[in-house]
């Protein structure tokens, strides 16, 4: 079994590493699917109200309320398939959360991209008025910062640079997916 959590500042390349795992058959949760779904039980768009909704789950249930939140999803998933993704970790408490429910099955994966390619890419996206608009990336990232997520980054037991071709890129997450794991498998 393996569990592996991606982290990354918006842009870095997270959701595309979601993309490559799904079309090599693993399994994607993505912690972002338990915050959208908070925001249409309370009645909120969640393009408006992402942010506001991630940080009231975690005022109401801790700091690793979107975690806990995931972890149906996660064995659910693990029930079928013996690697599941989840994507989009934010904060130290999620990593413990994962760690003491999977322990040594857990791996967790930072995707690096320097702030002026991230950018570069979100304008492209343009997924909302917002990527475009590098003050409010700026102010994003704030706000994924004070969930703690350069102490996710700091903590990853592996980085993946994703600042050259995309090709470049999923070629390193099918290899993280496979090689990389099965050798992991055989140091245990």
């Amino acid at each position: 079994m393996n569990v592996i959590g991606t982290v990354g500042l918006p842009g870095s390349g997270k959701g595309e590493a979601a993309a490559v795992a799904r079309e090599e058959g693993v399994p994607v949760v993505t912690m972002g699917d338990v915050i959208r779904e908070a925001c249409r039980e309370r009645g909120l768009d969640p393009s408006e109200h992402h942010g506001e909704v991630a940080r009231e789950l975690r005022e109401e249930g801790g700091p690793a309320a979107v975690a806990e939140k995931s972890l149906p999803h996660i064995e659910s998933a693990l029930s079928d398939h013996d690697t599941v993704l989840v994507d989009g970790l934010r904060s130290p408490a999620e990593v413990e959360c994962f760690e003491e429910a999977f322990g040594d099955d857990f791996v967790l994966v930072s995707i690096d991209a320097p702030f002026e390619v991230r950018a570069e890419r979100l304008a492209e996206r343009g997924r909302d008025a917002t990527d475009a608009d590098v003050t409010a990336l700026e102010r994003r990232e704030e706000r994924e910062r004070e969930f703690g997520m350069d102490a996710v980054i700091d903590r990853a037991d592996v980085h993946v640079e994703n600042a050259g071709s995309l090709s470049e890129f999923r070629e390193r997450i099918r290899s993280l997916l496979h090689d990389d794991l099965t050798a992991r498998e055989g140091e245990r």
